[in-house]
């Protein structure tokens, strides 16, 4: 990869030239005594090195959290601060729940298009352990009878705020609407780890991970974490036999072929086709478009079929010139259900590495073929660790153009 020349980007294009991320821990796993921000702080200052970019010129942060009770004041502040960038850095934590660190890039990207920025960060980050619990009637005082404990990640990021269910009635409710069964979830979960494993054992994915170095903790030596945890424990036959999760009577979503909760942080470097020529930087891939797409907050699961044409719209380009989709979210359902909706085909032989085990539901086109496969996820990272998986794709395969559900990418 060489550095881009001015006949390849334009002056205000928004280059990517920097990606990292943590491994993915599992709850209360190898990552559980970070917390968020100092997992961002990892991601953001291992990006910076890659990309080869001083902290020290970065203009402004973007950076997404979902999880934020007890971080402390303004957690995308410190997140860089502790990587290094300088305290007059204008930093902004996003909360758009599963969507926050795309929605970060996304306004990154505008900052850049519109000329007030050329060197900006972008990213999420999130410790799902560590969220608290809380005393709802403590500070006004519990006088009589019993206190309820209310969870902080369910609550805040986990339950439909609305019709006061959890996210996972939704997954039923679009399995129904769209006759998906569990078999069918099942079995794109299964395809999904599968994947995973492999990618993980022929090493794709360690281009993209920062290793972690682990404290020892009550006697355990300390360690460094560089795989995603999330593959450890998978057993096919397991699945299978897990009772539903959100619909005792003939529910389809369970734990298995629903993702993981889990911790961890994924950075980019975003910069502009101008700053990228001034200093001579590699671009990795240029992101071209992006769109956001919302309707009722129980049919969430379907959002990706209208925000995709919008984006491909956006970019001036037609469906037939994409070379991957990812559709991305916690359930296989969803990635399921979307590619029926835009008429996609969920298991074609497997060309790519896949994302598998980190962020819900990908479906990849190369010309006439697709690719899909789902599982896993934290609530913040699903969506973002999507825009270094397909980056990758862009770089390690020389594809042309790609849709992340709520962006859009191509390569320099």
């Amino acid at each position: 990869m060489a550095p881009i020349s001015s006949d390849s980007v334009n002056l205000r294009d928004v280059c990517i030239v920097g990606v990292a991320r943590t491994p993915m821990g599992g709850f209360l796993g190898s990552l559980s005594s970070f917390s968020a921000t100092q997992l961002g702080s990892i991601a953001i200052e291992c990006a910076l090195k890659r990309a080869n970019v001083d902290p020290s010129i970065v203009q402004e942060v973007f950076f997404g959290n979902v999880l934020g009770a007890n971080l402390g004041q303004a957690p995308a502040r410190q997140a860089a601060l502790g990587a290094g960038i300088p305290n007059s850095v204008i930093c902004t934590t996003i909360n758009k729940v599963c969507a926050s660190g795309m929605k970060a890039t996304m306004i990154a990207a505008h900052t850049i298009q519109l000329g007030i920025n050329d060197v900006v960060v972008s990213g999420g980050m999130e410790s799902m352990s560590n969220a608290p619990k809380y005393l709802q009637e403590v500070r006004k005082g519990s006088r009589f009878g019993n206190d309820t404990v209310v969870d902080g990640m369910l609550k805040d990021g986990l339950w439909d705020a609305y019709n006061d269910f959890p996210m996972g009635a939704c997954a039923e409710i679009c399995a129904s609407q769209y006759s998906i069964t569990r078999e069918e979830q099942d079995a794109y979960a299964i395809k999904s780890f599968e994947r995973g494993l492999a990618a993980q054992n022929n090493g794709l994915l360690s281009w993209e991970i920062v290793p972690v170095k682990v404290p020892s903790v009550r006697g355990k030596p300390s360690s460094t974490f560089d795989k995603d945890e999330s593959l450890r424990h998978f057993d096919a036959a397991k699945l299978k036999k897990l009772r539903p999760s959100f619909k005792k009577d003939g529910g389809t979503v369970t734990a298995g072929n629903a993702s993981i909760i889990s911790d961890g942080a994924a950075a980019l470097v975003l910069v502009s086709g101008k700053k990228a020529l001034e200093l001579g930087l590699e671009a990795i891939a240029v992101i071209k478009g992006y769109a956001d797409a919302a309707q009722a907050p129980e049919l969430f699961t379907t959002a990706p079929a209208l925000a995709i044409p919008k984006a491909i719209s956006n970019a001036c380009l037609h469906a037939s010139q994409i070379d991957y989709y990812e559709i991305n979210e916690a359930f296989s359902v969803v990635a399921l259900a979307n590619q029926k909706i835009l008429g996609l085909d969920p298991f074609p032989p497997m060309l790519m590495r896949p994302l598998a085990k980190l962020g819900k539901g990908e479906t990849r086109r190369k010309r006439s073929s697709l690719l899909s496969f789902s599982q896993g996820r934290s609530i913040l990272l699903m969506l973002f660790r999507i825009e270094l998986m397909l980056t990758g794709e862009l770089y390690l395969w020389d594809t042309h153009w790609a849709v992340v559900e709520l962006g859009f990418w191509s390569p320099c």
